[in-house]
């Protein structure tokens, strides 16, 4: 039996316990796929390429998901830094960094499904289909919640008081 389909028949019989195992240490079913796939690779590398251990995968797993979360958390913290730096950072000017504060508050006080598609849209640059796909609506949707987004900013006392 050649190295390869030794390999296949080795992740067919043990893929089912190794991905368990990795949806339960991590906090998404595409997460647990992500760190089952680098496990795999990681410990098949370590080992020679011939069949690792059940443990060391299990182990691998276990270090990959941890570090995965590590990882999300320090982002998350380093997120909520940039955000509380104000809206600033990118707004050289008194007059601007006011308008950015506004615009941000009235986007932050929109219902979230219309803050969503209007975020993807703008910051994102997805197209209506890309955001239909993502967000499992249809396209007619997503166009009226961007609609009812930027009608709702426009009615918003915070941005009708800077009006010139």
């Amino acid at each position: 039996m050649k190295a390869s389909d030794r390999w296949t028949a080795w992740i067919k019989e043990n893929s089912e316990s190794f991905f368990l195992y990795a949806r339960q240490q991590c906090r998404s079913e595409s997460d647990a796929k992500d760190v089952l796939q680098e496990a795999l690779t990681e410990t098949w590398e370590r080992s020679g390429r011939t069949l690792p251990d059940r443990a060391l995968v299990f182990a691998t797993i276990r270090r990959r998901a941890i570090d995965l979360a590590r990882s999300m958390d320090r982002r998350v913290i380093r997120e909520l830094d940039f955000g509380s730096a104000g809206p600033g950072l990118f707004c050289p000017d008194f007059s601007a960094r006011d308008l950015c504060h506004h615009l941000s508050s009235a986007v932050e006080a929109l219902p979230d499904l219309l803050q969503e598609v209007l975020i993807l849209r703008i910051w994102g640059g997805l197209t209506f289909p890309d955001i239909a796909k993502l967000m499992k609506i249809p396209v007619a949707t997503a166009t009226s919640r961007y609609r009812y987004a930027l009608e709702r900013l426009r009615e918003s006392a915070a941005l009708t008081e800077l009006k010139p």
